[in-house]
């Protein structure tokens, strides 16, 4: 399975970075850092659609992106139009890269998002130190007392987390741990199939009560035209993670406002 290969290729790379940089080393950077995070929360939770643009060089389940514009425009119009920046700093499956993100903290005052496999404290501690204001948890990949973990230290260090599931049980687990902010992805982590369908399902699993204590809501993956948002609009997401369609676009500001605007006409 994909999923598996993935976490298994990032035990290795662990490995290695932890002879490059201990985790004493690392933890001391990061307790050590001044920069005030930016809130990837509240970035999601002002009123209307929120886009969180991504960057990624490349997917198992498209291979490599076949870019229009270069990094510097990318980041440009996301920062015009985009509410966060996603950024994937996997190696072996997603061509990512640490220093991708370090490019882009540079470049924008938008949140951005570490998008990984994070299985180990090591990499929460190396988000903060390389600039991220929020990281991804991946409930098939953590068991509840890891993702907990994960979770406390990354909200210790100021850092927000983006924590994701795929189905109703993972969806129920994420319920019992009181998470500001699930991600539902609509993509298969097994398989890499889509099916935006996903959201509406689990969304709909979500306490009302919750909704309005605050919990937001961030759809993952297969947006690729406006059908495919007027089709999220009835979950009332708060924001649509976007990658592929965003990577290839020559204009990637007009497509995000496109986006919602079409989403505001539909939504219920």
């Amino acid at each position: 399975m994909i999923l598996d290969d993935i976490v298994k290729d990032k035990k290795i790379r662990l490995v290695q970075a932890k002879e490059n940089v201990s985790l004493e080393e690392m933890k001391e950077k990061a307790l050590k850092s001044t920069r005030q995070s930016i809130s990837f929360y509240e970035a999601l939770a002002k009123p209307g659609l929120s886009i969180i643009g991504e960057f990624k060089k490349a997917s198992p389940s498209h291979g490599k992106m076949d870019n229009k514009i270069s990094l510097e425009s990318r980041i440009k119009d996301y920062s015009e139009s985009a509410d966060a920046i996603s950024c994937l700093t996997e190696e072996d499956h997603f061509n990512g890269s640490v220093d991708y993100l370090m490019q882009i903290r540079e470049m924008t005052k938008l949140p951005i998002i570490r998008k990984d496999f994070i299985i180990d404290p090591y990499q929460v501690y190396e988000a903060k130190v390389i600039g991220a204001d929020a990281i991804l948890l991946i409930a098939a990949i953590l068991k509840d007392e890891e993702l907990k973990s994960l979770y406390e230290l990354a909200t210790s260090l100021e850092l927000d987390c983006l924590c994701e599931v795929h189905d109703e049980k993972e969806m129920e687990r994420m319920l019992g741990l009181g998470v500001k902010i699930i991600g539902i992805n609509n993509r298969n982590l097994w398989d890499f199939t889509i099916d935006l369908n996903t959201t509406k399902k689990l969304s709909d699993m979500i306490p009302a009560s919750l909704r309005e204590e605050g919990v937001l809501l961030v759809s993952e993956s297969g947006v690729l035209k406006s059908e495919d948002v007027v089709t999220l609009s009835k979950s009332k997401a708060n924001a649509l993670l976007i990658g592929t369609v965003l990577m290839e676009a020559e204009s990637p500001k007009a497509l995000i406002k496109d986006f919602k605007e079409v989403y505001e006409s539909y939504r219920d």
